[in-house]
């Protein structure tokens, strides 16, 4: 069974008090302050897979609030019962496609945004719904503070070589990068792995990763 179709997720995803719900969402623009309760910076994972990179975060970081986005019920799922086991005050889900990222953050709301391991949408005629492509970039800099950054991870090489030519015509500029994450220490140092990171390590495969700002 493919994990996007286990039955019954999308119902236990309307019951979970860690998921801001469809219906609440057209208020959240500008109201994350408020429903977070503080006025800590807020941290945006697209695409979070199973939660356990966000889920991390938020441990170590209580002094930051976290965000994770996920279009799939079966898969959010799986970061609904990790919180279910261990509650985390400074995380909260969405379920949603990233396309609408404008309808739930108003400008400059989110301090950083993390991309790991996203869908490579392999055709051409599909390049726009890349998450590190320039047309989702243009959402990412109207959500993003000015002085905001956002961190790329991936196994794909293709992928990573594609999202690194979208950034001058999109405006966006390079802090940091490495084509072997794991073997660059001082882009390792506080790295948190995600379940496909540790999956793709384990077969030999180079972690790319970029961090970029405008």
């Amino acid at each position: 069974m493919r994990l996007r179709n286990v039955a019954g997720s999308r119902e236990a995803i309307a019951l979970s008090p860690y998921v801001v719900q469809e219906a609440q969402q057209p208020r959240c623009p500008g109201a994350w302050k408020e429903i977070f309760g503080n006025h800590r910076p807020i941290h945006l994972e697209i695409g979070m897979g199973k939660g356990k990179f966000i889920h991390t975060m938020a441990r170590e970081h209580p002094h930051i609030n976290y965000v994770g986005v996920e279009k799939y019920s079966s898969v959010l799922l799986r970061a609904v019962q990790r919180m279910e086991k261990e509650e985390l005050e400074n995380l909260k889900f969405l379920r949603m496609d990233a396309e609408n990222l404008l309808s739930v953050f108003g400008p400059g709301e989110v301090d950083r945004i993390y991309l790991n391991f996203s869908d490579p949408w392999p055709k051409d005629r599909h390049a726009g719904r890349r998450l590190p492509s320039r047309e989702f970039l243009k959402r990412y800099d109207v959500i993003l503070k000015p002085e905001g950054v956002l961190e790329f991870k991936t196994d794909n090489r293709s992928l990573f070589e594609f999202a690194l030519g979208e950034l001058e015509p999109a405006g966006w500029k390079l802090e940091a990068v490495t084509f072997d994450l794991h073997g660059d220490p001082g882009m390792m140092e506080g790295n948190v792995t995600t379940e496909y990171e540790e999956k793709f390590s384990a077969m030999g495969n180079p972690i790319c990763k970029y961090v970029i700002s405008r």
